[in-house]
């Protein structure tokens, strides 16, 4: 039977037009047709739409794949009652991605543990997931250290070409940058390359007037800001640490000597 199928002409032919679901389904379909007296129409319908189930978790696969998002933080891990009331409130509206499509930012501030990089995480990985948007998590310095590499070598033009095929790029951890000035170049290149075109989410221990720090020179920190600011959502992550936290109820929960 197998092999009859291998060889019917009507599978051939979509495995030529590179539909190999629908071809290694169609003996399994047409008995289901025959069985229950579908129309070409319906038979037809029902295959297309195997392919594109299969297509489309293939490339949810693939945008999970190439998103380098951290392992474990998702949206079911994360605990929505230690993140702030606004933020609560925010979560369902950013969910929805329309903010990708209108290219605006997402900017997190906060102390160290206070989950920011779970909740871009959680969020990024979301975006993947219902709207099939294209998502890149990197470290801000590792971002740096390959656009720098890029410019030394004449290839910075072609480096960001590569990561326009994202629809939004969380840069974590944007205060920890070396702060050179050839990195503090290359950062502001990115961004002004992105500025209304595609959504970065960042997140961040410093607050705006402390980014003189990562960009040095006053007028590229300013020119930095203005385009980060012009569309976007800005969150204030505030309260107790969630490692300290977790650490305190691990704690609390040892047996006593």
């Amino acid at each position: 039977m197998r092999s009859e199928a291998k060889h019917d002409p009507l599978a051939m032919l979509l495995r030529q037009f590179f539909l190999s679901t629908m071809a290694g389904a169609c003996a399994e379909y047409i008995a289901r047709a025959e069985a229950g007296n579908w129309g070409y129409r319906r038979f037809l319908l029902e295959l297309c739409e195997l392919e594109a189930a299969h297509r489309l978790q293939s490339r949810i696969g693939r945008y999970l794949k190439e998103s380098c998002l951290p392992p474990g933080k998702t949206l079911a891990t994360l605990d929505e009652k230690l993140l702030p009331e606004r933020i609560r409130r925010r979560l369902p509206t950013l969910l929805d991605g329309d903010f990708v499509g209108r290219a605006e930012n997402l900017l997190c501030f906060g102390l160290p543990g206070r989950g920011k990089t779970h909740f871009l995480a959680a969020l990024g990985r979301e975006l993947i997931l219902r709207h099939h948007r294209r998502v890149l998590f990197v470290p801000t310095f590792k971002l740096v250290g390959r656009l720098l590499a890029a410019k030394r070598d004449g290839r910075l033009e072609s480096a960001l070409r590569r990561l326009e095929i994202f629809d939004a790029v969380i840069l974590d951890d944007i205060g920890y940058v070396q702060q050179a000035r050839e990195e503090m170049e290359v950062l502001f290149t990115f961004l002004a390359e992105c500025y209304e075109r595609r959504s970065v989410m960042i997140s961040s221990n410093l607050v705006f007037s402390q980014w003189d720090q990562i960009f040095k020179d006053p007028m590229t920190t300013m020119a930095a800001i203005d385009r980060l600011v012009h569309h976007s959502t800005i969150l204030e992550f505030g309260g107790e640490s969630h490692r300290a936290r977790k650490a305190k109820d691990t704690s609390d929960t040892k047996p006593k000597d």
